[in-house]
């Protein structure tokens, strides 16, 4: 499936949702908020919110520091 993360356009294998698309780049589900076209995605629904062909993702990384 062609999606736009961040910006960059990707091609990915057997995704269908959020956490496919997480699972497939290997980020820790706790540490990011995730946005599908411009709507905020809930923890919980990382894997119920499906996505479709040409879907902007946008997967943002908590980062600590001071």
């Amino acid at each position: 499936m062609r999606l736009v993360i961040n910006g960059e356009d990707r091609d990915l294998q057997e995704i269908k949702s959020v956490k496919d698309i997480l699972d497939n780049l290997g980020v820790d589900h706790q540490t990011v908020a995730v946005m599908v076209n411009g709507e905020i995605i809930g923890r919980t629904d990382f894997t119920t919110r499906l996505v479709e062909q040409s879907d902007a993702v946008e997967i943002v990384r908590f980062v600590g520091g001071g």
